[in-house]
């Protein structure tokens, strides 16, 4: 077992453009969760939501064929579909489930992702989304890969070298995550940040000051999903778009990584989604290499790689019990009312 590949595939997570959409929708979903105190089980439905508008514009519509755009407004007009396409889901999702209760609204959003994702997969859409076997990458790249100004063949070193297109995309990628984080910090210290934490605290004291809870909830629902959304861009870019990987176990990842960084701080879904992509690699690698040395026995490689789940699964329930509020959370910003 090559313990120093394991290692240097592990580490290629720290930066990867996989684990900067995870944080991207780890940022929006602590908007939801750790600041709103809303049970959003459906961000992976914001992502697919996001992710097809990107491509099915990108693809059917080309404004550079059609209309003349330079290339660079195409992109861009490609992005703010797929944020006008989250604004309007979250619009419908939430006009009639934010009055719901915690455990309510967390069951509705779980189907709303699932209707998302079995709408987008059924055959009757399969000229526009491609039906259950998705978008090919080549049909969508197009704009951001003649946007790439690198133009040589490898960048980067040690676990951290890849591709010309492979390296401007994490440049984009992380740099959307900075914008996030920045954008949080900001909110978070402003007055419509502290109302939203005050409805996390408790919605009845905030409505007794004369505030809209209800607006305030759906600003932040909006919010969220907007990121979660251009989480889904950045997700399909290294790869094709399948409706498949939008699923619920998605959503649990993600719930996975803000638990794993802190729930309600401002770098903690960024490192908690680092963690989570490292840490899955990492046992991935070494049950691998176990299972080819025979240690499982007859089990197959699909079964044995199964194992990883369980090792990131009972790790995550260790840190619940003993360290509930993450690696860097505070456990009063965990005493509030759902």
């Amino acid at each position: 077992m090559d313990f120093l590949a394991i290692l240097n595939n592990a580490a290629g997570e720290i930066l990867s453009p996989t684990t900067a959409a995870f944080a991207l929708a780890t940022i929006g979903l602590n908007i939801h969760f750790g600041y709103s105190g809303l049970l959003n089980f459906g961000q992976a439905g914001f992502m697919a939501v996001g992710a097809y508008a990107f491509a099915i514009f990108t693809m059917m519509v080309d404004p550079t064929a059609t209309l003349g755009w330079p290339v660079w407004l195409s992109f861009v007009s490609a992005i703010l579909v797929a944020i006008v396409a989250a604004v309007i889901f979250g619009l419908i999702l939430g006009i009639p489930t934010l009055r719901l209760r915690g455990d309510y609204l967390a069951i509705v959003t779980i189907a709303a992702a699932e209707i998302i994702r079995f709408t987008v997969r059924t055959q009757d859409l399969t000229e526009i989304t491609g039906g259950s076997q998705g978008l090919t990458g080549q049909s969508y790249k197009g704009d951001i890969t003649a946007l790439n100004p690198l133009t040589g063949t490898t960048y980067g070193f040690g676990p951290w070298t890849a591709t010309a297109y492979d390296t401007w995309v994490r440049i984009i990628a992380w740099s959307i995550v900075v914008v996030a984080l920045i954008l949080v910090w900001l909110l978070m210290r402003s007055p419509w940040g502290r109302v939203i934490k005050g409805i996390r605290e408790d919605e009845d004291a905030v409505r007794s000051l004369g505030k809209n809870v209800y607006s305030y909830k759906m600003q932040a629902l909006v919010l969220g999903g907007t990121m979660g959304a251009l989480a889904g861009v950045l997700y399909v870019l290294p790869r094709a778009v399948q409706p498949d990987n939008f699923a619920t176990t998605m959503t649990f990842y993600i719930w996975t990584a803000l638990l794993l960084g802190g729930a309600a701080t401002v770098f903690g879904p960024v490192l908690g989604s680092i963690l989570f992509w490292v840490l899955l690699s990492f046992t991935g690698g070494v049950i691998n290499g176990l299972h080819s040395m025979g240690v499982f026995g007859d089990i197959s490689g699909s079964q044995a790689g199964q194992l990883r789940f369980v090792i990131v699964g009972l790790a995550l329930m260790a840190l619940v019990i003993f360290r509930p509020q993450g690696i860097l959370g505070n456990k009063k910003e965990l005493s509030f009312n759902v």
